[in-house]
């Protein structure tokens, strides 16, 4: 908990006199079951007017400054609160983005997503709780209980007990409902991720007719978390009645057991009413407790939640303080071996290889042989569980992170945009160029004409790219990685979408570029035929490497990939 004083730090002041101000209201609460005691027993006893007017004044008084301390509680409430949400929203976010891509697959994007938003919401409503009524309902009632037992111990004894009661039932019944509570998160992120798979993949859930299968999928998350909620409903439905339960039996007892002592002359009429007042006080000071209780749980399970990922550490360090050799080759790999899990199978094994400076590069295999897992090395999206990755003389871990992705211009085998417009999107890779360095990297993109016709720089990307076609997508994205003037450019199979001519212009495009080492994945050979030179990759491991005259004579599996795609072609 003390990890999240820091973002309420700037609400200090806020926080104490909101609380502060809730408190003097809860203290005039507890005063007006007073003053209305001796209105009866002074005014009304002794038909004394004035006193009642006099009383009455005062207990209107003393509402009206409760009411303005409450409206003050409940302003800065709401924006403690709110600043507190937003503080942890930003830095979670911004600790997401620190984190590596094998951290952030441990988790998965749905369960982020509701983390930072669904769980961060939770604990803003704890926090403006505890500041409106967590200092006020427990003062309430402590405060009730020490004033019957002021007016008579032997009442008071009575309203102890029934309040220890109910304090028990409040904790036995947070204690059942906690578990279920942080079930019914896991069980929230189960139901977005379906519900953004689909929304992702409508395309093809109507294109493959399954629909009704997707909506049993997602029916049956559904009811799962249905269950869990059921569970802590029926729990969480003791909470109420048991304390009406206790409270007015006591009121009951309290009544028989004053009414002897008002016959005795032990008690006023007035005691009486200001007991059953008090009475009543802790009553509605419990159910507020009891709401908050389960207000708190969920946010006790989201804080468990949100901590979880702020004690996740990246995997990849901040490097050291190299500098690049430009002079060196572009990347060498010697003896690297790299595995998702932990302690799972080696998805690459024992790769050497070295690209000179200003090469282009051809990277071939068949689907799930390494090809994409290994490029994901050089920039330090992923380090090598063993050996070595140098870029430009230097490892890649003696890089600062930043430095290190600077001289990378990477386009991905998904081509993802971002809803704004083409000019926002270009701004990923260069924010600081012209007008004109974007058009010439949409020109070297093949890319411009299309821009152009729909609107230029400033047309509208609606989200994920949508309102362009795939292969008009891969030469924005291609675009974007251009401009930023990268010393090393990967291109990972981002010109499928492309016809055989466009491919081709694209790549002599790139071609001349000048001081730029290009390296090519993809699955076509005619992509990465002129390439200087070819890695064919196969279960992870270089099968391999040469010119592709050089591979066709010497190396089977590129020869039958060259064959069955020239058997294609005819």
């Amino acid at each position: 908990m003390r990890r999240y004083f820091k973002y309420l730090k700037e609400y200090k002041w806020r926080c104490i006199f909101g609380t502060l101000s809730k408190w003097f209201e809860a203290v005039l609460e507890l005063l007006v079951p007073l003053v209305m005691a001796r209105i009866i027993d002074v005014g009304v006893a002794n038909e004394d007017t004035a006193y009642v007017l006099w009383g009455g004044a005062v207990m209107l008084a003393m509402g009206a400054v409760g009411f303005l301390c409450a409206l003050y509680c409940q302003r800065s409430a709401s924006i403690a609160s709110q600043g507190f949400g937003t503080n942890v929203r930003n830095a979670l976010f911004s600790h997401i983005n620190t984190l590596s891509y094998r951290e952030l697959d441990k988790i998965g994007s749905a369960s982020l997503v509701t983390r930072t938003v669904n769980d961060v919401n939770q604990m803003q409503s704890g926090v403006a709780m505890i500041i409106r009524l967590v200092v006020r309902a427990p003062f309430i009632a402590a405060g009730s209980v020490i004033l019957c037992l002021l007016i008579d111990w032997q009442i008071g004894l009575v309203v102890t007990a029934a309040a220890v009661i109910v304090a028990l039932v409040l904790w036995m019944i947070m204690r059942r409902t906690v578990p279920y509570y942080s079930k019914n998160q896991k069980k929230l992120d189960r139901l977005s991720q379906i519900a953004g798979e689909n929304l992702e993949g409508a395309r093809v859930v109507r294109a493959f007719r399954s629909r009704n299968k997707e909506r049993a999928r997602f029916d049956a998350a559904a009811e799962d978390m249905l269950d869990n909620s059921l569970r802590i409903g029926k729990i969480s439905a003791f909470l109420n009645p048991l304390t009406y339960a206790i409270v007015n039996f006591s009121v009951a007892l309290i009544l028989l057991w004053s009414g002897f002592k008002v016959n005795t002359g032990v008690l006023t009429n007035g005691e009486i009413i200001a007991v059953i007042n008090y009475m009543m006080q802790i009553l509605n000071a419990m159910i507020v407790i009891s709401n908050l209780v389960s207000l708190f749980t969920k946010a006790h399970a989201s804080m468990n939640r949100v901590s979880e990922v702020f004690d996740l550490q990246s995997s990849i360090d901040e490097g050291g303080n190299a500098q690049c050799d430009f002079s060196a080759p572009a990347v060498e790999m010697a003896d690297v071996c790299f595995s998702y899990a932990e302690k799972g199978q080696n998805t690459l094994r024992n790769i050497n290889l070295k690209i000179p400076a200003g090469a282009t590069v051809g990277i071939i295999g068949g689907t799930g042989s390494g090809k994409s897992t290994l490029i994901n090395l050089l920039p330090r999206l992923y380090d090598a569980g063993s050996g070595s990755v140098k870029v430009f003389g230097h490892d890649v871990r003696e890089y600062p992170v930043r430095e290190l992705r600077f001289l990378f211009g990477v386009v991905p085998q998904n081509a993802s945009l971002f809803s704004g417009t083409v000019r926002s999107n270009l701004f990923w890779g260069n924010d600081k160029a012209t007008d004109e360095q974007y058009e010439e990297a949409l020109r070297v993109a093949c890319a411009y004409d299309f821009v152009k016709e729909k609107g230029g720089l400033d047309q509208a990307v609606t989200e994920g790219g949508r309102n362009f076609s795939g292969g008009q997508r891969q030469r924005l994205t291609i675009a974007r990685a251009v401009v930023a003037h990268p010393r090393i450019l990967i291109l990972d199979d981002s010109c499928s979408a492309l016809d055989f001519a466009t491919d081709a212009k694209v790549r002599a495009n790139i071609a001349a570029l000048k001081d730029v080492t290009t390296i090519i994945v993809s699955q076509r050979v005619s992509s990465i035929r002129g390439a200087d030179i070819i890695f064919a990759m196969e279960d992870g491991a270089i099968a391999g490497c040469g010119t592709h005259e050089q591979l066709y004579a010497d190396c089977s599996l590129y020869r039958e990939i060259c064959d069955s795609q020239a058997r294609a072609a005819e």
